[in-house]
């Protein structure tokens, strides 16, 4: 069983899948990690939990991380919004639900809570950091893990285009 399946989850939990969001997936894959192209994209799509999210991990810096906090924190608003617009009549009354990491849409949210409370505890705010992962480790138990390892993986070397070569046709004239 997985955290996506179902039958793994509490029956007083419900889950949560937010929509897809592929046209800002297009273009932050366009954008690469560039923090400038990064904030047109989130000017593009400003109620994307993902594109804050991407935009506050670019930014982060240990040594100055106001910003990337400002940006995480409203990755994290836009993303509750979509959860609380997710969540029905029916789901709200199956008590605190998850929204787990293995669902890619939910993705864009549960990295905003975590840029959160990475930049949080960088401020010396180490509540509002602990309160934010116990957030994360509540709607995704291995969230943290997952984004931590996509953070800290080495980036694949690309072979560079095979040499060019030239061809010489020789005919008459």
């Amino acid at each position: 069983m997985t955290a996506d399946d179902p039958a793994a989850q509490p029956e007083d939990q419900p889950v949560i899948r937010l929509a897809a969001e592929r046209d800002v997936v297009v273009e932050l894959l366009d954008a690469g990690g560039e923090p400038a192209v990064l904030r047109l994209v989130v000017a593009r799509h400003p109620r994307s939990a993902l594109a804050w999210a991407k935009l506050a991990e670019a930014v982060f810096d240990r040594d100055a991380p106001l910003e990337s906090y400002a940006y995480a924190h409203v990755g994290y608003r836009r993303g509750t919004e979509a959860l609380a617009d997710a969540i029905d009549v029916e789901t709200a009354a199956g008590g605190i639900p998850s929204a787990p990491w293995s669902h890619e849409p939910n993705r864009g949210y549960l990295r905003s809570i975590y840029a959160l409370a990475r930049a949080a505890d960088a401020l010396g705010e180490a509540d509002e950091a602990a309160r934010f992962m116990e957030i994360l480790k509540r709607l995704d138990p291995t969230a943290a893990t997952e984004i931590e390892a996509a953070r800290t993986a080495p980036i694949p070397v690309q072979n560079p285009a095979p040499p060019t070569e030239s061809i010489v046709i020789r005919g008459e004239d």
